[in-house]
């Protein structure tokens, strides 16, 4: 990578393409607040039909959409139904609380982060005892802190008709929506009939260098751009940005596995040097591994020392992950990282 190390902290971290560079210089653009760039309503339209919504809404960050998501569905005192480790709970800053004054309920969750209908079913039934009435439920795919593992469309299905059964609304955080579709084979369509918004990043493995598209009916994306107006995110001639992210719907959907078939790699090579680390290679399914270990500083220390860029996502816990500006020849440099690290 240009700055001489592997950056594998994110798939944050990629650079535009050449494509959207190209794109972004030549594009057309006009004031997105008045609902006039052409690029930008472009861009919401081939989201919007991708994902099987009727409209869609360009915003600058995927805590933005999913901020609006859960504002525009989850009355201020109520409850919203979701994973302990997802992002809305742990990487938005506490943003839910202080934007939409919700609490959540977090259940015990499975390896891979799918909630149990149990716990939805007892959210509901929780009310009927005096206690806060649950609104919302929210879906995290891919569910990053395990491995970014891809959701079951059949065990989806079972935790939102166990949410409709009680009238919740459903939010889909599918900041890697498209990981999940490359991994499984279903469609990001059938993924998000199942929710009311569906958000994705597409400055994460799609490369774009900012944006996200939050999607829903057209009478709650007129509400969500009031909700953007209010959280700052309106934006002028934001086409240029724009065009960027459609040439990333458009052109980097195909290539995802190739990331995934990385990652593998690393999983293997990591589950080789620590077993017992909570790694297990057969259930890394896309671009994300995650481990444990006592003493993260000293293993970051020791990538950096092999010119390798590695995160964590929680006390203890590390993270690898593969993206578009990552080939084959980093991986081998960063599983032999891996197998000298302490």
């Amino acid at each position: 990578m240009a700055s001489g190390f592997i950056d594998l902290r994110s798939d944050t971290v990629t650079q535009p393409t050449r494509a959207m560079r190209e794109a972004m210089a030549s594009a057309e653009v006009g004031d997105d607040l008045y609902g006039e760039d052409p690029t930008v309503n472009y861009l919401e339209d081939i989201f919007a039909a991708r994902v099987g919504k009727e409209a869609a809404v360009y915003v600058p960050s995927g805590t933005m959409a999913n901020q609006i998501a859960i504002r525009m569905q989850a009355p201020a005192g109520s409850v919203v139904i979701a994973s302990r480790r997802s992002h809305v709970v742990v990487h938005e800053a506490g943003a839910a609380a202080l934007n939409a004054g919700i609490q959540f309920l977090l259940g015990d969750e499975e390896d891979d982060g799918q909630l149990a209908a149990g716990l939805v079913e007892w959210g509901i039934e929780a009310a009927e005892h005096h206690q806060p009435e649950p609104s919302l439920l929210c879906l995290e795919n891919t569910y990053m802190p395990a491995s970014g593992a891809p959701w079951d469309l059949a065990e989806m299905q079972g935790v939102v008709a166990a949410a409709r059964a009680g009238a919740l609304k459903v939010h889909l955080d599918g900041a890697r929506l498209f990981n999940a579709e490359a991994a499984t084979g279903t469609t990001a369509a059938a993924y998000s009939a199942e929710a009311d918004t569906v958000m994705c990043c597409l400055s994460k493995g799609l490369c774009a260098p900012v944006g996200s598209v939050l999607a829903g009916t057209e009478e709650d994306m007129a509400r969500a751009r009031g909700e953007r107006q209010r959280l700052g995110g309106g934006m002028r001639q934001a086409g240029v940005i724009a065009a960027a992210g459609v040439v990333a719907l458009e052109r980097m959907v195909d290539r995802l596995p190739e990331d995934h078939a990385r990652a593998r790699r690393l999983a293997d090579a990591v589950a080789e040097r620590w077993p017992d680390a909570g790694c297990d290679p057969d259930k890394v399914r896309t671009n994300i591994v995650t481990w444990r270990h006592v003493d993260t500083p000293s293993v970051l220390s020791h990538f950096e020392s092999e010119g390798i860029r590695a995160g964590t996502i929680a006390p203890g816990v590390l993270r690898l992950v593969t993206h578009n500006d990552i080939d084959d020849e980093c991986i081998e440099r960063a599983a032999k990282a891996i197998s000298s690290a302490p």
